[in-house]
């Protein structure tokens, strides 16, 4: 099945950095695709239940509902399991990784992450899940 078209994907940023969700919402809006954000675990579960994205890029370490938990609750609601979750994460070690799979994370992207590498992940998860 091919890819949709960049504006045909709507992307969930979940990071509690107000900096880094404008700076990746830039990236992405910039390379045609629609881009939501939420500040927090349980915001960016509810935008998921709320808006359907076609992927999810989640923060690890948050306060509250961080995206460990936020992730685990995703994959275990029937309506929003089959949306790809790649956890965008500073903590680049294989553990982390490990664990990202463990929840039940799609894929793993170490911050900082250039654009072309960002995108080039979001296409990938989506591609993935259409043949899903």
């Amino acid at each position: 099945m091919k890819t949709p078209p960049p504006s045909a994907i709507l992307v969930l940023i979940v990071d509690d950095n107000e900096d880094v969700r404008e700076m990746y919402q830039t990236y992405l809006a910039f390379s045609g695709y629609r881009v939501l954000t939420a500040a927090s675990g349980e915001q960016g579960i509810e935008a998921a239940r709320e808006h359907h994205p076609s992927v999810i890029l989640m923060d690890a370490t948050m306060p509250g509902v961080d995206g460990w938990e936020a992730t685990k609750r995703l994959k275990a609601d029937p309506v929003l399991s089959r949306i790809p979750v790649l956890m965008l994460t500073a903590h680049a070690f294989p553990d982390v990784r490990r664990r990202a799979e463990a929840v039940g994370c799609d894929g793993y992207i170490a911050k900082p992450c250039l654009p072309d590498e960002l995108v080039k992940h979001v296409r990938a998860a989506v591609r993935t899940s259409l043949r899903g």
